[in-house]
């Protein structure tokens, strides 16, 4: 029987000599002379020769504590296991997986995907997970992160509207389990089991304007009362069509105004090969008034709370929504939709605009020296785009909620170019050129 209670261990005074007090079943008291007292168990692996385990020092550790310990080293002892050597193999388990959470694991992982995505993809990528991820579980080992856990964070995601977003993670998650299973640091991967458990959000994809509606855009560009650099940005935007990201991060040292070109390198093109943009009269107009605001530095839409940064990404399309436009109506990558459309309606070459949209080349070694493929052609065809939209009148589209739903449709193919214009601009369609061999 017991022969402890708490009242005599915390009344046990200290001596000279170390002594013990004995609870039974192996388990007794060391009282040192410093008034120390620590916990131990005496235990046999072999008839001859017994063993001490230290089970930790009072009060830290209460008589009921240490009576529970007792019980849980004799089964060890009972396997033939020696229980100090269990203990330090504990320690080790849980400084392993102190060393191995899922936040060092996933920073592990992205460093081996550095090389092998660009730098948007990664950083993106490492923003979601270290925003979203990382707050919730990241501090976790990565064998005790469950199903339940990345789910309440995809739900979290969910109901502040990135679904997308959402869907992203679970995969980036996926894959960083999948890491960890075979380094050995993982059973498996919980993230599958949440593969379908968000719904993917519609759509919308960019949708082209009319001439009503490039009118009604001019007309409130006009009006417009913000930044100067903006609204050049814009009308750059609707001029060359080119992606927001390669107008925004545009540095001057790509535009030779003599020759009317805009050269954008490599590492700034989806496809990562040489752009040529032939730059219109109206462009080169703009260019020449944008130098006088920032042309002392090396971008032409600089951040001007960042100088060392460009203009936001969310600058063009709040401007839209400064404008009057409700949000998502258009976008700045809706400025490309209406371009692809309206020039195959006027009757240019698919090729030429193609190119100039500088679309995917299925053939790579033809593609590899095709960024100035039809030059002459589509220069021509900027000049014609740009005088086209010039020759269309300002005016604001008054039914607002009928030019809302005349843009629903995400592709409009059956408008007309001069679609809503008393006095459509003339055009002299051009003369067909032959596509080169």
């Amino acid at each position: 029987m017991p022969s402890l209670t708490d009242t005599k261990v915390r009344t046990a005074k200290p001596t000279e000599k170390p002594y013990v007090l004995q609870d039974g079943s192996g388990l007794y008291l060391e009282v040192r002379p410093t008034g120390a007292k620590f916990w131990r168990y005496r235990y046999w692996l072999t008839p001859e020769k017994d063993g001490r385990y230290t089970i930790g020092e009072y009060p830290s550790v209460s008589l009921s504590e240490a009576r529970r310990e007792r019980e849980r080293v004799r089964e060890i002892v009972k396997q033939g296991i020696h229980p100090t050597q269990e203990k330090q193999t504990e320690k080790l388990r849980q400084s392993h997986e102190r060393a191995n959470t899922f936040e060092a694991i996933a920073r592990e992982w992205l460093e081996r995907k550095k090389g092998k995505w660009s730098a948007y993809s990664h950083k993106q990528a490492t923003n979601c997970i270290e925003q979203n991820a990382f707050p919730k579980i990241g501090k976790l080992p990565i064998r005790k992160v469950t199903a339940a856990h990345l789910l309440h964070i995809l739900q979290v995601m969910e109901e502040r509207g990135a679904e997308t977003y959402a869907m992203q993670l679970r995969q980036w998650c996926s894959a960083i389990f999948r890491h960890a299973v075979v380094t050995l640091r993982a059973e498996g991967d919980p993230a599958a089991a949440l593969k379908g458990a968000l719904s993917r959000p519609q759509i919308n994809h960019s949708k082209p304007m009319s001439a009503e509606h490039i009118g009604d855009f001019k007309a409130k560009l006009t009006k417009y009362g913000g930044n100067r650099t903006t609204v050049i940005a814009m009308k750059l935007m609707l001029y060359t069509f080119v992606r927001t990201a390669e107008l925004r991060k545009a540095p001057w040292a790509e535009f030779d105004i003599n020759a009317s070109e805009w050269k954008i390198q490599p590492d700034r093109m989806k496809m990562k090969r040489v752009h040529v943009v032939p730059l219109p009269r109206q462009a080169l107009e703009l260019l020449q008034e944008l130098r006088t605001i920032t042309g002392a530095g090396k971008w032409l839409f600089p951040n001007f709370r960042r100088p060392n940064d460009v203009m936001s990404a969310t600058t063009i399309n709040r401007a839209l929504e400064h404008m009057g436009y409700p949000s998502g109506l258009w976008t700045g990558h809706d400025f490309r939709a209406t371009a692809s459309t309206r020039l195959h309606e006027m009757g240019f070459h698919s090729e030429w605009i193609e190119r100039q949209l500088a679309h995917v080349e299925g053939n790579k070694t033809k593609a590899a020296y095709n960024h100035a493929e039809y030059l002459p052609e589509r220069r021509n065809m900027m000049q014609a785009w740009a005088d086209w939209i010039d020759n269309i009148p300002e005016e604001v589209i008054v039914n607002t909620q009928l030019a809302r739903e005349a843009i629903n449709l995400r592709t409009q193919d059956d408008l007309p170019i001069s679609a809503g214009l008393s006095n459509p601009a003339p055009l002299t369609r051009p003369n067909r050129i032959s596509a080169r061999a």
